[in-house]
């Protein structure tokens, strides 16, 4: 990522530092380290030049910069950087500088240094992932009975609770949970395949090399190397835009709710959050402004990792360099959206009693729906179906409350006694399914390992 200002607003620290130009470098010099040992390991070179080579893949050693403007000529920027290490190694053992990135080709170098990075950024995926379900399961055990309405095309529809809110985000995370844990091992596979994906340079060596060095780098060995196949990282970019997608649904909620007129939930207040340059007495939900912004961005960067899928032949022109800039930002848009929801979700402010007296908005009429249902027990739907939508229109004329309308009404005589009202617009009790859905979704945890 950039030093923009901006960055601080979108991206979480630790993950920016996992695709840092410096870490970036140094993932691949780690590739060139560990391919150096493997090598020697199987036969394939000197034994003697294994530590000077380990010894300058140490990013301290390189201009960063210089490497970038050189790349610009290569393609790349692992062949200015192979070029520099040979410099570096020639200038302690000449010799072993002649065994540096042996079989190898840049794109090796490349992808199996993104996989060392993505190993420790799906860590922290899933360590934030493992504090917003924490925090999320606790806000359902704690509101698993707050009844509030419910809402459908932003209209107040039938009551549920805040809990069954709150455990639909949970089942949605712990479904990116498990997907994480499932896609793992796909993804974090070495890349090793020489110049046209055969290994030729190594001869009857080369699957024996690749062994090696994928235990070396604690990396997963596949089947083949995957130059111009990118489901993997495809994959990765899908994975992080459907948890965006699910924190932004989050996010939408939850500002939603924070809307002055409803004023059911808050983000955790801070000094000078939230706060106006013109309006004192403004709480804004910022974090949810953030997420949102990323899940505005982050669908276009899973397009271009997907647009850029059909690469030619064995090796991609374009479409591989493409991954290089798009998938870290997607990658660090996610982390940033999941770390302030994280962070909003532990704070939440819920007003339970305000849920409650929203319900009242509506003189009963948000309770219209179980009485159609208990008179449709002898009127048949319809026309229960009809005559509560006209008692509604009444009520909503009047500015009356439907029960008092529904007493007045000469089909409904007979059919509704005092006790049968006061359960039929007594919003507790008309939830449901509601406590065994919770139950279920706390028991569902996430899958893998």
């Amino acid at each position: 990522m950039t030093n923009d200002p901006l960055d601080s607003l979108f991206v979480a620290p630790d993950m920016a530092a996992v695709f840092a130009p410096s870490t970036r470098l140094q993932a691949m010099l780690d590739v060139e380290a560990a391919l150096a040992r493997a090598e020697a390991a199987c036969g394939v070179i000197p034994k003697s030049a294994v530590k000077p080579i380990m010894q300058a893949c140490d990013v301290a050693l390189y201009d960063g910069a210089a490497l970038g403007r050189a790349g610009r000529q290569a393609g790349n920027l692992a062949i200015p950087l192979v070029a520099a290490l040979t410099a570096q190694v020639a200038q302690a053992a000449p010799k072993a500088a002649a065994w540096v990135h042996w079989g190898a080709t840049s794109q090796d170098i490349i992808d199996s240094g993104l996989m060392l990075q993505l190993k420790v950024a799906l860590a922290l995926f899933e360590r934030d992932m493992r504090r917003l379900d924490t925090a999320l399961a606790g806000l359902v055990r704690q509101h698993r009975r707050a009844v509030m309405p419910g809402r459908t095309w932003l209209q107040q529809a039938v009551p549920v609770s805040f809990g069954l809110k709150a455990a639909g985000w949970l089942g949605a995370l712990r479904r990116d949970r498990s997907r994480l844990r499932e896609m793992a091992p796909r993804l974090l596979v070495l890349q090793f395949g020489g110049a046209a994906g055969t290994l030729a340079s190594l001869g009857a060596d080369g699957s024996k090399v690749a062994e090696k060095l994928a235990q070396e780098l604690g990396l997963g060995l596949p089947a083949m190397p995957w130059h111009a196949q990118r489901d993997r990282i495809v994959e990765l970019g899908a994975w992080a835009g459907l948890l965006t997608g699910n924190l932004g649904k989050m996010a939408r909620d939850i500002a939603l709710l924070m809307q002055t007129e409803v004023a059911e939930v808050f983000e955790p207040a801070a000094p000078g959050k939230g706060g106006s340059s013109a309006m004192p007495q403004k709480r804004n939900p910022v974090a949810c402004a953030a997420t949102l912004a990323a899940a505005v961005r982050v669908p276009g960067l899973v397009a271009t990792l997907f647009s850029a899928m059909p690469q030619e032949q064995e090796r991609g022109l374009g479409g591989w360099q493409a991954e290089w800039q798009v998938l870290p930002e997607l990658l660090c848009l996610a982390a940033g959206a999941l770390a302030l929801m994280a962070e909003t979700i532990e704070g939440l402010d819920v007003d339970a009693s305000r849920m409650r007296a929203n319900l009242d908005l509506t003189r009963g009429l948000v309770m219209a729906e179980a009485v159609a249902l208990e008179l449709g027990r002898n009127l048949g739907k319809a026309a229960a179906h009809k005559l509560v939508a006209e008692a509604s229109r009444r009520a909503m004329a009047e500015a009356r409350p439907l029960r008092d309308v529904l007493v007045e009404l000469p089909e409904a005589a007979g059919l509704l006694d005092a006790a049968s009202l006061k359960r039929l617009f007594d919003p507790a009790q008309y939830l449901g399914a509601t406590q065994h859905f919770i139950a279920a979704t706390l028991r569902d945890k996430p899958k893998g390992h």
